[in-house]
């Protein structure tokens, strides 16, 4: 029914997370619709993403291709000995954008999901295991979602750093009830959070 160019170009955003066949659809005709320089734009910088973007060799953040390492483990003033351990590489930049934290970061690269085929050996846990020592870190955060999975990850994280360094100060981020969140919109999982970390007044 419709034509060739049409259709690969639905199949082809129909495979973004989250783009129904019908977003697909809606997407592909505004591209088709709009100025053909917004489709070259996005196909130029689509053909650059793998040639342009590599992961830290040390803390697995993203980073460009011509760089060594991640600028934010390089800057001098970033304190070493405290590691924020995240699921994602995005997960980077929303703690950046908090302007709170001067440490430095550990991505996993994802959570244990075996019914995804993640196991701890897929992570990047061993070589957070190595940097404890190299950076003679005193605190790791662990900064996983507050997901099943994220759990599960967090307390495997906590059992092998205290096995191997038994004295290193493993923290959780706290969780709890955000600012302006009405208790009867809130999920269990928060509202189980929020009591077993409430604090004195």
């Amino acid at each position: 029914m419709l034509p060739k160019a049409l259709e690969e170009a639905i199949e082809a955003l129909g495979h973004l997370p989250g783009v129904g066949p019908r977003t697909a659809e809606r997407y592909a005709y505004y591209l088709f619709k709009t100025n053909p320089q917004i489709s070259s734009n996005i196909a130029d910088s689509l053909q650059n993403l793998h040639k342009g973007v590599k992961n830290c060799p040390v803390t697995f953040a993203l980073i460009d291709v011509d760089e060594e390492i991640s600028p934010l483990y390089a800057d001098e003033k970033r304190n070493k000995t405290t590691v924020l351990v995240v699921e994602e590489p995005l997960d980077i930049y929303a703690l950046e954008q908090t302007k709170s934290f001067k440490g430095t970061y550990h991505v996993l690269g994802g959570a244990i999901s075996p019914i995804d085929g993640i196991n701890p050996e897929n992570l990047h846990i061993k070589e957070l295991i190595t940097r404890v020592e190299k950076d003679s870190v005193e605190e790791v955060i662990i900064a996983t979602n507050p997901s099943v999975e994220g759990e599960s990850t967090a307390l495997l994280l906590q059992k092998l750093l205290h096995e191997k360094y038994p004295d290193l100060k493993v923290t959780r981020l706290a969780r709890g009830l955000p600012l302006g969140v009405d208790l009867s919109y809130a999920d269990q999982i928060t509202l189980s959070a929020a009591l077993n970390n409430r604090t004195d007044l």
